[in-house]
């Protein structure tokens, strides 16, 4: 949609996936090391985040499509009609999801074990490169700094499917984890920005054509990086520490119970030599 909700979207979207990705992958790194509580059990949480991660994805996509699709200016599933294409921009947003939606699908039959190992990566990388390759024919024939912010986006975009495809072979590495993690949340915050540029919810409408908005973009696009890697370093940050808590509690309840049926047996044992 060509407006500032059409842009919120799919930014709320990776916001929460980026947050998502953070929580998950610092859990699983934690328990692959060894310190989470509950050690047997870690593996079948895990195995839950990853079908509500898959799901919550399809429901997304899902959401989008039907967004702009049946919007009361959108193409309502028509793409072709009277002599002319109908509504092609929404056409090229509902298939943007269309891919993660693929691609939470693949996530959840990754889990199968007749499927083969880094279906899940690869098919978040194809969407991403999807994602990428619809905005860079996006631009055509568009003002300066309309074109430009969506070509800021391409960076994220490109470098998360080459992060993810990595991952395909280099598997539970958590620096390419957590990279993908502050990737997300960066298209996330940088599609709140573009809506804000081009669709400004208050105040006067930016010159499209002035180069020095051009230069604060680009000056903008790098504190959008370093608030990514702020926030997503905080969450991760967080989760250790939580995890570290509830590991040491569990801990001390554990030796606790230790203690007291050793001293039950050690009194128990002096009753009877007692008697």
């Amino acid at each position: 949609m060509a407006n500032f909700g059409g842009h919120a979207i799919p930014g709320t979207f990776f916001l929460l996936y980026g947050l998502w990705l953070a929580v998950k992958h610092t859990l699983r790194h934690r328990w692959r090391k060894g310190k989470t509580p509950g050690r047997p059990k870690a593996p079948t949480f895990l195995r839950k985040m990853e079908y509500v991660e898959g799901g919550f994805m399809m429901f997304a996509a899902f959401v989008g499509i039907m967004v702009e699709q049946f919007v009361v200016d959108g193409p309502h599933a028509r793409l072709y009609s009277g002599g002319a294409w109908v509504k092609l921009m929404n056409w090229q947003h509902s298939t943007m999801y269309l891919f993660f939606g693929i691609a939470g699908f693949a996530n959840v039959t990754s889990l199968m074990k007749s499927m083969p190992l880094g279906i899940d990566r690869m098919s978040i990388s194809l969407a991403l490169f999807v994602e990428g390759f619809l905005f860079y024919y996006h631009l055509h024939n568009r003002p300066l700094l309309d074109a430009h912010v969506h070509t800021l986006l391409l960076v994220p975009v490109f470098v998360g499917s080459a992060n993810a495809m990595l991952q395909v072979f280099l598997r539970d590495n958590i620096i390419l984890e957590l990279s993908l993690a502050c990737l997300f949340f960066l298209q996330g915050s940088w599609f709140y920005q573009i809506g804000c540029v081009l669709f400004p919810l208050s105040g006067p409408k930016w010159d499209l054509t002035l180069h020095n908005n051009v230069m604060f973009t680009t000056m903008c696009f790098c504190w959008h990086i370093a608030m990514a890697l702020l926030i997503i370093s905080i969450v991760a940050l967080l989760v250790c520490s939580i995890v570290k808590r509830v590991s040491g509690e569990s801990r001390n309840v554990e030796l606790g119970m230790r203690n007291t049926t050793n001293s039950s047996q050690k009194a128990l044992l002096d009753d009877t030599d007692e008697d």
